[in-house]
C-alpha cells in the first residue's frame, strides 16, 4: 500500500449514488482523493505527495445487467474479472481481457490502468472493448458516457478517456463491455531457442500467411527466447492453422508450462517496467534491458513487453539508459512497480506524450482542482 493511502480516511460505497454523495462531500470539503480497486497496480504512477482520502470500490460488486443474447455485460468498478469471466462461462461467453490477477484486478482498475494481456493481439486493448462508462467526477456528478446513451458527456467519447486515466478524471463506477463466445477449441505451439531476429521473422510469415493467433509471447531463455503462438477457434479451424503453422517454423505443439512462466514475469517484482518499441525491435530493446537482469516477456506483434525481478544496486541509471534508447527510437519505458529509493530517483513515466497538453485540458475539465490522485500520471497530472 502506498504510504499516503495508507493514512488516508478511507470510504467504501455501496451504491453508485452512495459513491457520488462521497465524492461531493469530498469536494466540498477541498479533499485530495486517491482510488482503490483490488490494488493489483496500485504502485504504478508516481508518489503522491498527499491524500486526504481514499475511496474503495470493493462495495461496488454488482453485475447489473447481462444480456446473453446481445453479448452486452454492465458491471460495478469492484467486480473483479474472475468473477466476470465465471457469469459469462454459464453462456459460453467471456470478456476478452486477461491482464494478471484475475482474482483481483478489478474491472474499474483495469479500465483505470488500461491493464491487458498477450490477448491483446486478437481483441484490442480495454478500450476496444469497453462500449459505455459511468464517472463519477469531481464533485460528484455522474457523467455517463457510450452504451445505450446517444450522446456522450459534453462531446467526448467518455468510455475511452476513461481507459488509462489513472483516476485522474474521476470515479469509474460502472462499465459496460461486449463479449465473445467462448472458444470451442484452443492450442498454443512452442517454438524454442529462437534468437530475436528469428522471433520476428516468425511473427512476420505468420502475417503473411494469414494465420491468426489470438496471443504471441516471447519469453527470454538462456541466450535466447522461447516463442508461444496460441490459436482459438472452431476445433476444425485450430486444427487447420496449427498444421500450417508446423509446416512453416520448427516448433511442437503444447505450452509446456510457457503462460505460467509469463505469467510469473507479468507478476514479479520488486522490479516491474513495461516497455514500447517498433514490434521489430525486440534484439534492441532485450540489450537495453539486459543489465537488469530481469525475465522479459514480450508481445512481438504489438511492440510491447514486460520485465520483472529484483532490483539490483545500478537499477536506477540503467532504467534511464534504457528508457534514452527506447525514446531514441520512438518508444517508451514505464516503471509500474519498484523499491523506494528508485522511485525517488526514476519517473514512473518518462517524457510526457505529444498529447499532453489535451490530457492537461481534460484533467482541467473533468477535475479543475485538480484534486483526483494528483500528481500521479505522467506529467504530474
Amino acid at each position: 500500500m502506498i504510504p499516503a493511502f495508507e493514512a488516508a480516511a478511507a470510504h467504501e460505497p455501496a451504491s453508485v449514488a452512495e459513491a457520488a454523495r462521497v465524492m461531493e462531500q469530498l469536494a466540498r470539503e477541498g479533499r485530495r482523493v486517491g482510488f482503490v480497486g483490488g490494488g493489483t497496480e496500485l504502485e504504478l504512477g508516481a508518489l503522491p505527495e498527499r491524500i486526504d482520502a481514499v475511496v474503495r470500490t470493493r462495495g461496488l460488486r454488482r453485475i447489473v445487467e447481462y444480456q446473453p443474447a446481445d453479448m452486452v455485460m454492465v458491471v460495478e468498478a469492484g467486480v473483479t474479472l474472475a468473477e466476470i469471466q465465471a457469469a459469462a462461462r454459464e453462456h459460453r461467453q467471456r470478456l476478452a481481457l486477461d491482464p494478471p490477477w484475475p482474482d483481483r484486478a478489478t474491472i474499474g482498475g483495469i479500465v483505470a490502468t488500461g491493464a491487458f494481456g498477450p490477448r491483446r493481439a486478437r481483441y484490442g486493448a480495454v478500450r476496444d472493448l469497453i462500449i459505455g462508462v459511468q464517472l463519477v467526477r469531481a464533485d460528484g456528478a455522474i457523467a455517463h458516457g457510450g452504451g445505450k446513451v446517444v450522446k456522450n458527456v459534453a462531446g467526448f467519447d467518455l468510455p475511452k478517456l476513461a481507459c488509462g486515466s489513472l483516476g485522474t478524471l474521476g470515479l469509474i463506477a460502472v462499465a459496460n463491455f461486449r463479449l465473445h463466445p467462448l472458444p470451442e477449441a484452443s492450442e498454443t505451439v512452442l517454438a524454442r531457442g529462437l534468437s530475436a531476429a528469428d522471433v520476428t521473422k516468425t511473427m512476420l510469415r505468420l502475417r503473411e500467411a494469414q494465420l491468426e493467433a489470438v496471443a504471441l509471447c516471447a519469453l527470454r531463455a538462456g541466450q535466447g527466447f522461447d516463442l508461444a503462438l496460441r490459436f482459438e477457434g472452431f476445433g476444425k479451424g485450430v486444427e487447420q492453422q496449427v498444421a500450417r503453422l508446423l509446416q512453416m517454423v520448427k516448433a511442437s505443439r503444447g505450452e509446456e508450462g510457457f503462460w505460467a512462466r509469463h505469467d510469473q514475469v507479468r507478476t514479479g517484482g520488486p522490479l516491474r517496467v513495461k516497455v514500447a518499441a517498433l514490434p521489430t525491435d525486440l534484439a534492441e530493446v532485450d540489450k537495453l534491458l539486459a543489465p537488469l537482469g530481469a525475465a522479459f516477456a514480450w508481445y512481438p506483434s504489438l511492440g510491447l513487453g514486460f520485465a520483472s525481478g529484483p532490483a539490483p544496486g545500478q537499477a536506477a541509471s540503467v532504467l534511464a539508459d534504457a528508457r534514452a534508447g527506447l525514446v531514441r527510437r520512438g518508444g517508451s519505458l514505464v516503471v509500474q512497480a519498484a523499491p523506494a529509493e528508485i522511485r525517488a530517483r526514476v519517473d514512473p513515466w518518462g517524457p510526457p506524450p505529444p498529447s499532453f497538453a489535451l490530457l492537461q485540458r481534460m484533467k482541467d475539465n473533468f477535475d479543475p482542482g485538480h484534486r483526483l490522485n494528483p500528481g500521479r500520471f505522467v506529467g504530474g497530472i
